[in-house]
């Protein structure tokens, strides 16, 4: 009971520390553009996760046999291919919340929990006849979170709706490496290095980084490197490895709901009723997926 009771603890600070997320992310965009911030980030996010690995290790508290099972060429794989997916969903999510509310921004990037089964339908995986109604919940309420008078829909919710949809083939992809016997703690951090890589290349290419703008953003920059990508994935490790895989996918599945509740009483962000309501589908049917879908590929990473 106490072991079940501390691994939800750690997952709902997880997912805490990955709602508040989006609003440091939200706020780091008065600084820098979406490539720096997330370059500089991403790679603090590895940096981090190496004496973590380091930790494991020393503490024994890695399993030996899985540690000997794993397949170096496939972790290193795996590494690069999550890498790019997660270059690219973060980079469409970065962009997204430039323009677009935090609250809003963590409600549709919530929708791979929904994304992930209707992709599995391409792959040939059986789907219950119920989760179409999950997707159908959750369309309704992109509706209504996103589409304004005249049929318009903000440029920022696109971009994060579009992210959503590299985060599922983020998660499905670390599923399948994982299935080839890949080292998850060691892919992770080398798919942090990947995407920080690209991240660096298109700063380079495409921005203007100001080092005064850099260091005004520092706080936010060092709370999404360090605890978003450092801490929350380790408590996610932890935290996994004592709760059972659907109420585990339902703890991390309220990041949702604290980035609105941080949007909502740190940047002052305010949504109408039909917003509301459209946040209250989104989470009904992010919550509904989780409870008809079971199975590593949902529980096998998080992303940001």
């Amino acid at each position: 009971m106490i072991k079940r009771f501390r691994g939800s603890l750690l997952l709902l600070t997880a997912a805490v520390i990955w709602g508040t997320a989006f609003v440091a992310q939200s706020e780091g965009m008065r600084y820098v553009e979406p490539f720096t911030y997330n370059a500089i980030r991403t790679l603090l996010g590895g940096l981090v996760l190496i004496p973590v690995i380091c930790g494991f290790r020393l503490a024994g508290r890695r399993n030996p046999d899985a540690e000997a099972a794993a397949d170096p060429a496939v972790t290193r794989k795996g590494g690069l291919c999550c890498g790019v997916l997660l270059f690219a969903a973060s980079s469409l999510q970065q962009a997204g919340i430039a323009l677009t509310t935090a609250g809003k921004a963590g409600f549709l990037t919530a929708l791979y929990v929904v994304l992930v089964p209707l992709l599995s339908v391409f792959l040939h995986r059986r789907m219950p006849k119920r989760m179409w109604l999950c997707i159908a919940a959750a369309v309704a309420g992109f509706w209504l979170l996103c589409i304004r008078e005249g049929f318009t829909v903000n440029r920022g919710d696109l971009l994060v709706l579009a992210s959503a949809f590299f985060y599922a083939l983020h998660i499905m992809t670390v599923d399948h490496f994982c299935g080839l016997r890949a080292d998850g703690k060691v892919m992770s951090c080398m798919q942090f290095f990947t995407a920080g890589t690209l991240m660096t290349v298109c700063m380079l290419l495409f921005e203007h980084p100001v080092l005064q703008n850099i260091l005004a953003a520092k706080g936010t920059i060092l709370y999404a490197g360090i605890m978003s990508c450092g801490a929350a994935y380790t408590f996610q490790i932890l935290g996994q490895r004592e709760t059972a895989p659907a109420l585990a996918t339902l703890l991390m599945s309220l990041e949702s709901v604290f980035a609105a509740l941080s949007g909502w009483l740190i940047l002052k962000e305010r949504l109408s009723a039909k917003e509301l309501a459209g946040c209250a589908l989104v989470f009904g049917a992010v919550i509904a997926a989780q409870l008809l879908t079971t199975g590593p590929a949902n529980t096998s990473n998080r992303k940001d």
